[in-house]
């Protein structure tokens, strides 16, 4: 599969390592122009390590910026991906969101699910659609909350390598030509969080 990756941080840049060990062709790697610090993030760092063509956006994304591909993999990116832009992958667009969707759609997911208590969450993959985590979900998994989780912790022990998993077994469906549109989200059962930034969660 030709692949485009937008992304950041651990996530993208494993997704990228993974789609390469897996025999699919990365065209671009579009990461977060540099941060305040000066340094490129870390999926740009990988790509230009490996030798795959890689590209810096500043907040804004423009369809002339992707390449022509098969589909489009969105790993904690935090830019919209316009109508147009998806318009450039034969598939379309697939993102990775914590949390069982439509349960958690939003930002701080993983957050959410700790301070509601719940025992159980999950990762979802789906096709990105104008809305926000809205698209018709083709993978998800469930994983146990531990009563002393935090949300980084869950995070790295659990959520994210769950959405390596969930992008590969996607990308293995979209190979094998079978039926990939996905299952529309029930709206009766979506919820949606803000963002925790500016707020402060006790539990």
């Amino acid at each position: 599969m030709r692949v485009a990756i937008i992304g950041q941080k651990w996530l993208a840049a494993e997704l990228l390592k993974r789609c390469l060990a897996e025999g699919h062709l990365v065209v671009i790697a579009i990461a977060p122009a540099l941060g305040v610090d000066g340094e490129y993030d870390r999926l740009y760092a990988v790509a230009q390590q490996l030798g795959v063509p890689a590209a810096c956006t500043q907040g804004r994304l423009s369809a002339d910026q992707v390449p022509a591909c098969d589909v489009i993999l969105t790993a904690h990116a935090h830019v919209y991906i316009k109508e147009e832009v998806r318009a450039k992958a034969t598939h379309g667009a697939l993102g990775y969101h914590p949390s069982l969707l439509p349960r958690h759609r939003g930002r701080d997911a993983v957050h959410w699910a700790i301070h509601m208590r719940e025992p159980v969450t999950g990762g979802s993959v789906y096709w990105l659609d104008d809305g926000a985590d809205t698209g018709p979900v083709l993978a998800q998994d469930w994983c146990h909350v531990r009563p002393d989780d935090t949300p980084q912790v869950l995070w790295r022990r659990e959520l994210a390598p769950m959405g390596l998993r969930l992008f590969s077994q996607a990308l293995t469906m979209l190979d094998a030509g079978v039926d990939c549109k996905g299952r529309q989200q029930d709206p009766a059962l979506a919820t949606w969080e803000p963002g925790t930034s500016n707020r402060r969660l006790s539990g």
